[in-house]
């Protein structure tokens, strides 16, 4: 491996959460009065924090008092769903096992909410050590801005050069190039290959046991 330490992403990337995020969208959608949206369409609504999920489920409402009334009915949905459906996908235990065995140090980043992302780590990655898990936290940009990666980084003693950021977006990707970070997109989650590339992956994975060969 090329990498002393490996960052991941979270949802579309170690967890499969597609049907338990868009479930509570919808059901935060409906309270409003909203149309909803097929579970298949939240593929493209996440990744860059709940405001512009919200934004882009609800378009085209424009008027902040409603849209922060869904994002609240959103988290209170999601926080009763409670991760449900969500579990690893298929090959990440054995990499994670496989990292752990060889000692390299994993941390995860999200824009899903700090104490969102802490606790669905906690209920379905327990098993594994993560050195750092951050998720989305006030006075701090989120992803695609390096800031959060660079301190992530730091807690973990590793130059950014030698860091393999791992995603299943552009968001991540462009994370990655501007923190400067090795960057591996993976074509099992949300988004597809093209996008993976064309934000700057390079490198696409189909299954995460591939990352080992790099």
């Amino acid at each position: 491996m090329r990498f002393q330490a490996v960052i991941f992403d979270l949802d579309g990337t170690l967890a499969d959460s597609l049907r338990d995020l868009g479930e509570a969208m919808n059901r935060a959608l409906a309270d409003a009065g909203k149309p909803t949206h097929p579970l298949e369409a939240y593929r493209h609504f996440v990744g860059e924090g709940v405001d512009v999920m919200v934004a882009r489920a609800a378009a085209p409402e424009v008027r902040p008092e409603v849209l922060r009334g869904i994002i609240d009915g959103y988290r209170r949905h999601y926080g009763l769903i409670d991760h449900a459906h969500t579990q690893p996908y298929e090959g990440i235990p054995a990499l994670l096992d496989a990292l752990t065995a060889a000692k390299v140090p994993m941390a995860v980043l999200s824009n899903k909410r700090d104490d969102f992302t802490k606790l669905l780590v906690k209920q379905r990655f327990g098993s594994w050590r993560f050195a750092e898990v951050r998720g989305e936290r006030e006075g701090v940009p989120r992803k695609p801005d390096p800031t959060a990666a660079f301190e992530v980084a730091l807690a973990l003693n590793v130059l950014p050069a030698n860091i393999c950021f791992v995603g299943d977006t552009a968001i991540d990707m462009k994370t990655a190039v501007n923190a400067g970070m090795q960057r591996v997109g993976c074509s099992w989650g949300f988004r597809d290959r093209a996008e993976l590339l064309g934000a700057g992956a390079q490198r696409v994975i189909a299954h995460p046991m591939e990352l080992l060969a790099g």
